[in-house]
């Protein structure tokens, strides 16, 4: 595994999204800062990181040390990221020397760390470490709820950051590996088979090796040894040349599956050669409970009795110690972890009362909005009404002066027409009293009035002409320039009426009496009606309507 963690933490996939602020220094006292100066580290931070990289293996103690140094200076220069990587390494290398409590706590600070940062990557990376060391436990629920969390936030970063799936290759590896171990091969082949569909060889991080491994143990679990050892033999020389410390777990499950095939001896070498790794590289030592567990299993087939005792007392011995309760390196990882937990409890406390103050402020907030907007609107609804009742009124005002101007507009019109016509009768009467005069004065020319002098006759005859059209004529000039509208509309409506009828009308306009109109004409009373009756009928006006008041109407 360390050479996932290393492709992770140095590859383009690792990138200064894995920690975007600071981290927060916890854990490195001034008891660290004696003991670097009592072993003589003199180093720069990556010379020291380097160095532990190097003897990660040979003296994982040593290594330890170089790491917390590293990451103390790292901190202090406000490096994150070579910080994280610090972290990350640190809890591989206890987590391989069985030392599951201070690898647990060391994913739990990071995980602390990344709650102050919104960074899904290196939380999955978090979740995906814990979910392993609770399958070393047995704790299925447990594991599985990390390792599918940290799978689900795998997903949800490459679906944001719009990156490609290879990643999530790893994550479904892991499962495979746990439900592997945790003796549940048909769910590990179908995480395994998900592996290697979103296995890509430039992208993915676990290389295709891994995947062979699982795929030759779970084809020696269904009783196809013979495939399963082409496969170990084939992916062999990679793992010996590129992950050296893995050789315990692989020789392991190769020594497996010569078991399964009744090959005694070779599965004894295979088992010895794993533990003769686990030695040399300090690696996986947990591991080794399960290899002297089978070496047992070897001897007893072997009919050697006193080997199969050692080696499962051997098993029992390492099991307590690394997986036991009453054991002090992994009591604390069965407890609550309270420092973490505390310091939990105190951010949720503290997020609890900044969000209910963050609230109580939020409402005072709205409150006074509300107000403000009520009041603003009720000042608003105030403003409006005096505009528009300003309005209305200077409108109404307005309206009432144009109506009070138009009739008095139309009262003059109506006086000035009134007027006119008067005049125009006064102007029709003397027309009449002229004509009758003339005729008078005639009638008695023609009898011959003895009265009358020869001298006046001839001056009364000379300044007089009698000429009823010519007067007519005149009459009619000056009723259509005081009466203009009316004759126009007369005619326009009525366009069957003859001269006569129009002078009718127009003398009904006047409001001329029959005998005037007689006089004035020069006919009959008669006459005057039937011309009336004959105006009716060419009007088309019912007996209920007066002509005098429809030609006035007009």
């Amino acid at each position: 595994m360390t050479y996932i963690f290393k492709k992770l933490l140095n590859s383009s996939n690792f990138s200064l999204g894995y920690i975007i602020l600071s981290l927060i220094y916890f854990g490195i006292t001034d008891g660290f800062s004696q003991e670097n100066k009592q072993n003589g580290i003199s180093l720069n931070a990556e010379e020291a990181y380097n160095k532990a990289l190097e003897i990660r293996f040979q003296n994982p103690d040593s290594a330890v040390v170089l790491f917390n140094y590293s990451y103390e200076k790292y901190i202090q220069s406000k490096d994150t990221l070579n910080a994280t990587k610090n972290l990350l390494e640190k809890a591989f290398i206890y987590e391989t020397s069985a030392k599951y409590a201070k690898s647990y706590d060391a994913l739990w600070k990071a995980l602390l760390l990344m709650d102050n940062i919104e960074n899904d990557e290196v939380k999955s990376v978090i979740y995906q470490r814990l979910g392993r060391i609770y399958s070393y436990y047995k704790r299925e629920d447990k594991s599985i709820e990390f390792l599918n969390k940290a799978l689900q936030t795998q997903k949800k970063f490459l679906s944001e950051n719009n990156r490609g799936t290879a990643l999530l290759s790893s994550y479904y590896y892991s499962i495979a590996a746990t439900y592997r171990e945790l003796n549940k091969p048909d769910l590990a082949k179908i995480y395994l088979d998900s592996s290697y569909t979103y296995y890509d060889e430039k992208e993915s991080p676990t290389p295709k090796a891994y995947l062979d491994f699982e795929k030759a143990i779970y084809l020696s679990k269904k009783n196809k040894g013979l495939e399963a050892i082409n496969i170990m033999e084939r992916i062999h020389p990679w793992f010996e040349n590129n992950i050296p410390s893995y050789m315990v777990l692989y020789y392991k499950y190769w020594g497996d599956i010569y078991l399964a095939l009744n090959n005694l001896n070779k599965s004894e070498a295979y088992y010895l050669k794993s533990l003769k790794a686990s030695s040399d590289y300090k690696s996986h030592i947990d591991f080794t409970p399960l290899v002297y567990e089978k070496l047992s299993e070897v001897y007893l087939h072997k009919n050697d009795y006193k080997k199969a005792y050692e080696n499962i007392n051997k098993a029992k011995e390492l099991d307590r110690q690394f997986f036991d309760s009453r054991s002090p390196e992994n009591k604390s990882l069965l407890e609550i972890k309270d420092d973490y937990r505390l310091e939990k409890e105190r951010q949720e406390k503290l997020i609890q009362a900044q969000h209910l103050k963050q609230l109580e402020q939020e409402a005072e907030i709205k409150n006074l909005q509300r107000i403000i907007l009520f009041a603003s609107v009720i000042f608003i609804l105030v403003i409006g009404y005096f505009y528009i009742k300003n309005l209305r009124d200077k409108h109404k005002v307005e309206k009432q002066l144009i109506r009070r101007n138009q009739e008095l507009e139309n009262q003059k019109a109506k006086e000035l027409l009134e007027l006119k016509n008067k005049e125009l009768a006064a102007s029709a009467l003397q027309l009449i009293e002229k004509d009758e005069f003339l005729k008078n004065l005639k009638t008695k020319v023609r009898e011959g009035d003895p009265i009358i002098k020869k001298s006046d006759l001839n001056k009364i005859l000379r300044s007089v002409s009698v000429n009823s059209d010519n007067t007519w004529d005149e009459f009619r000039h000056r009723f259509i320039e005081v009466n203009k509208e009316f004759y126009d509309k007369i005619f326009k409506k009525f366009p069957n009426l003859s001269q006569g009828d129009q002078k009718i009308c127009a003398l009904i306009k006047l409001n001329m009496s029959s005998k005037e109109m007689s006089r004035l004409l020069g006919i009959s009373v008669e006459s005057v009606h039937t011309s009336r009756h004959r105006i009716r009928k060419k009007m088309n006006l019912p007996r209920t309507i007066n002509l005098e008041d429809y030609i006035n109407s007009l």
